[in-house]
């Protein structure tokens, strides 16, 4: 029986790799060593680089969407962008308001109206500025795009001041026109001879008026086309162009008329993309549109996005849960106080059912802050820090409880500021032997001071340089310089977090008024 003779293979065996197999699993394993070691070093080192790095990243480009409308005199306004929204998504709902929907398109066509009877009935002229005394309702926002649509720059009044505050603001912002809501009309029964005297003329959203003195909108609505006003009308080719004046409270005197231009009040609309909200979004919000909180940042944002707003008439912490239950609601606009309302209701079982995922806001104490996480669920508040008038802002885009945003050195070379040591006992900031501010270490309380630069323009308040001028800190660092003082004492920690600390002075203000 003949044998056959075994083969001997001179390959090796399949479970051992070539010489350029293993050279090439070798530099792999590398690779991936050194990945692993740089992410394990930057969490540790640096645990808010890649959220800083997005967030940087959309401040920067739609920075440089803000330079190019300078750079070509073409501006794309909150306005400008409604009107697109309008066109793009006609039957989304835009305002929800005690239960009715109004879509884009509705408060597209009935902006289009007001607009045409403030033009050819009202006949009110590009550059002309008109105020607009009325609680938070859906046709705030219509006589709002309405008026803005002829060119108007529309002055917000608070509807809580009183006569002699309300003549004084007319005297700030130069306003001969003044647009009413229904139910405040009964409140102007004091004042309207003196408004008369001055030549102001009043018009209420009402299809008839027991006062001889005011005329009515509503009753001429009718007959107006929904057709827009030429576009040419609201156009602008400056970015700095004054669009609105918002009061400031006036705790220390009378209410003080903030200078608001498109390029605030488009930086102020980017806010809650800035946060990662999107189009699928719903904002509650239950601020007064009179302040910019809720106009600028609220509506600006919600246009921005192209989202939904729920809008309240006044907040209501027994109402609020059952609101964003119903209306499905995922962002909420608050201030401290809000906050600390709704902790101090009852407990009940439906405290964390809810699709809320971000509030954005100010003003939120560390103790109210942990309590409202503890009880309603895992919320992403997002502090915000700023005045109606200033020309700073800081963003808590990270979250962490206690600071109200977060700083690097890229942030800083964006945005001038400074924080300089503050005597509380003379009440100034404490100089040097040369006359000039001196900066406090990392983690020590200091005066906020931002500066004034072509990047961060100061535009003051209307009708008052001199309370420009008071606002302004000049010759700070060196000769020739200027810092707009916020009259806020910060502290930057070694990590790049700012804590609000205190108020200089006998008032006390929550940021963004």
């Amino acid at each position: 029986m003949a044998h056959s003779t075994p083969v001997v293979s001179t390959e090796f065996p399949h479970f051992f790799p070539p010489a350029d197999m293993t050279w090439c699993l070798g530099w792999l394993w590398t690779v991936a060593a050194v990945l692993l070691s740089t992410h394990v070093l930057q969490k540790l080192f640096f645990p808010f680089f890649w959220a800083d790095v997005l967030f940087l990243w959309k401040v920067v480009r739609y920075g440089v969407k803000l330079e190019l409308f300078k750079l070509t005199s073409s501006v794309r306004t909150v306005l400008d962008r409604f009107v697109e929204q309008a066109r793009r998504v006609p039957d989304k709902p835009f305002v929800i308001y005690d239960g009715t929907v109004h879509t884009y398109r509705d408060v597209e066509r009935r902006s289009n109206r007001l607009a045409g009877v403030f033009l050819h009935q009202v006949r009110l002229k590009k550059g002309e500025c008109v105020a607009l005394l009325m609680n938070n309702e859906p046709d705030f926002l219509c006589v709002w795009f309405g008026l803005a649509k002829v060119g108007c720059s529309v002055a917000f009044l608070n509807t809580s001041i009183k006569s002699k505050s309300l003549l004084h603001c007319f005297n700030c912002c130069g306003a001969k026109t003044l647009i009413v809501g229904s139910d405040l009309v009964d409140s102007l029964d004091g004042i309207l001879p003196s408004l008369q005297e001055d030549n102001i003329q009043v018009w209420a959203m009402k299809s008839h008026s027991e006062h001889t003195l005011v005329h009515t909108l509503l009753d001429k609505l009718d007959s107006a086309s929904d057709e827009p006003v030429p576009a040419v009308l609201r156009a602008t080719s400056c970015i700095k162009t004054p669009t609105l004046y918002i009061f400031t409270s006036g705790t220390t005197g009378l209410p003080k008329a903030a200078v608001i231009t498109h390029l605030q009040s488009l930086k102020a609309a980017a806010g809650f993309w800035a946060f990662g909200a999107n189009k699928d979004d719903v904002v509650y919000i239950p601020l007064p549109l009179y302040h910019s909180s809720a106009s600028l940042v609220g509506i600006g944002g919600t246009i921005e996005l192209g989202a939904t707003c729920v809008l309240k008439k006044k907040f209501s912490a027994s109402q609020f849960w059952t609101d964003c239950r119903k209306h499905e609601v995922t962002i909420f606009q608050y201030i401290g106080e809000l906050c600390r309302y709704l902790c101090n209701q009852p407990k009940t079982e439906l405290d964390k059912v809810h699709k809320v995922k971000m509030g954005v806001g100010n003003g939120l104490r560390q103790d109210v802050w942990r309590e409202f996480l503890s009880r309603f669920g895992n919320i992403r508040m997002c502090e915000v820090y700023g005045s109606t008038e200033g020309n700073l802002c800081f963003m808590n885009h990270i979250g962490k409880i206690g600071t109200v945003g977060r700083s690097n050195l890229v942030y800083r070379l964006l945005f001038k500021y400074d924080l300089v040591k503050y005597d509380m006992v003379q009440d100034e900031p404490v100089k040097d032997e040369s006359g000039f501010c001196r900066r406090v270490e990392k983690g020590e309380t200091g005066l906020l001071l931002s500066k004034v630069c072509a990047t961060s323009p100061f535009f003051g308040y209307a009708g008052s340089k001199q309370l420009t001028e008071k606002k302004l800190m000049r010759d700070v660092f060196v000769k020739g310089d200027a810092y707009v003082n916020t009259g806020d004492l910060m502290a930057e920690d070694h990590k790049g977090f700012i804590c609000f600390r205190d108020r200089v002075g006998d008032t006390f203000r929550y940021a963004l008024r």
